[in-house]
């Protein structure tokens, strides 16, 4: 599956050190997987989410959750935001 951006993780990484090494791993797992639907990657990923048409994952131990949209068919995923937990408690990355 090809990550649409990378550049998103190294940004967020940049505030927060402590968070590279899980984003690139993570990372690591999507570019090196194809999941043809939700149950391939909810396999993969136990603590992954669905929320609307985003799908959530918990990073780091769930100290960071790093929001995206997929399109399985062309095996695409975009990353929407990276935040902290308590960022996204907030919920500004729902609109």
């Amino acid at each position: 599956m090809r990550i649409i951006s990378n550049s998103t993780l190294r940004a967020f990484a940049a505030d927060h050190p402590k968070a590279e090494s899980a984003l690139q791993g993570w990372r690591r797992v999507i570019e090196k997987n194809r999941f043809a639907n939700w149950a391939e990657l909810k396999a993969v990923f136990n603590t992954v989410d669905k929320v609307d048409d985003l799908v959530v994952f918990d990073i780091g131990g769930n100290k960071y959750r790093l929001i995206a949209y997929i399109r399985f068919g062309k095996q695409i995923l975009y990353i929407k935001a990276v935040l902290t937990h308590q960022d996204y408690d907030k919920g500004a990355w729902i609109s």
